[in-house]
């Protein structure tokens, strides 16, 4: 099926991580400054997974999880927002579940990562061939699922599963330094991923990297659409310009006032896709997911800042309106 026809079924499979968040109350608050934090589901594919079905579409997530008590709470969090987790397999030993504290605050935002013997990157190719991939209309997928073995691995297996059951694959680059061994690896492993898919989603530093220099990324944008893809470029406050069937949209933003920044990439995926499935237009749908983004980076949280679908069409009812792109 092609790329549409796939979202059309608002039944998506999600390769990638689940994780926890702290963020400390009340909010502007700094990390090194808090005395009471909140805990959340975090991890870019399990918030892409979230937010899909809080606003009515269906998601099944495939990766690893800690045996421990942390793992189990993803698995709990992941229960509370109707992901279908039956691909998610628990791991014991010294792994653990990865872990995001960060500011509930803008101005000198600061996140740390703890991603140390990573449970996610412990996923198999026997977790991806467990999957019936004719069930779901589309896979999705983040960069940082590529960042190391056996992770990697599968989720290359996973794209070959998906195209054999006819799925398209849609990526979001997410590239996290901090998760590879290095840059060129990175940047080899990223481009050989978004070469395999009908989607990609990136902001101009990620396309930059791919491209091999900041000044590069749209014209590698345009590259890859080139080729028939759907191309989102990303330019955080600027809007986006999307790239597809010979076509250049361009976007903006809802302006609000953001209360930190994380949790934005995620949300503006799970509208998108979403709103596509929906049956809206791809310029309606992108300013869809541009208008979650700004619900999210509004609220604490990033799974939790997520709107429903109502929270959704009372944001838009109400705002005043996005940025002339």
């Amino acid at each position: 099926m092609d790329l549409m026809e796939g979202i059309a079924r608002n039944d998506f499979l999600i390769v990638g991580r689940a994780g926890m968040d702290f963020f400390p109350d009340p909010p502007g608050t700094s990390v090194e400054h808090g005395a009471v934090f909140h805990a959340a589901l975090g991890g870019s594919a399990a918030n892409t997974a979230a937010g899909i079905c809080k606003l009515g579409g269906k998601a099944a997530l495939v990766t690893s999880v800690s045996d421990d008590a942390v793992g189990r709470f993803c698995l709990n969090q992941l229960d509370h927002y109707g992901v279908d987790r039956r691909h998610v397999r628990s791991v014991g030993g010294e792994l653990r579940n990865s872990l995001a504290v960060y500011d509930s605050r803008v101005e000198g935002h600061t996140t740390v990562i703890y991603r140390n013997g990573a449970a996610d990157f412990e996923m198999t190719q026997d977790d991806v061939a467990a999957v019936d991939y004719t069930a779901y209309g589309a896979l999705i997928t983040a960069g940082t699922v590529f960042a190391a073995e056996p992770s990697r691995g599968a989720a290359f297996a996973a794209f070959e599963r998906a195209r054999a059951a006819g799925l398209p694959i849609i990526f979001d680059v997410d590239y996290r330094p901090y998760s590879w061994p290095g840059p060129e690896v990175a940047a080899d492993v990223l481009s050989r991923a978004a070469a395999q898919c009908d989607m990609i989603v990136g902001n101009d530093e990620e396309f930059g990297f791919m491209a091999g220099s900041f000044d590069k990324g749209l014209e590698k944008a345009r590259a890859l659409a080139a080729d028939g893809r759907l191309v989102v470029y990303k330019m955080g406050a600027e809007g986006a310009i999307t790239f597809f069937q010979g076509r250049e949209l361009r976007t903006g933003i809802y302006p609000v006032e953001a209360l930190k920044p994380t949790g934005a990439g995620d949300s503006f995926m799970a509208g998108l896709m979403a709103s596509l499935a929906e049956g809206h237009s791809l310029h309606d749908a992108l300013l869809r997911g541009s208008a979650c983004a700004a619900v999210t980076v509004s609220r604490p949280g990033c799974a939790p800042a997520m709107p429903t679908r109502p929270e959704l069409a009372a944001f838009l009812q109400g705002h005043p309106g996005p940025t002339d792109p």
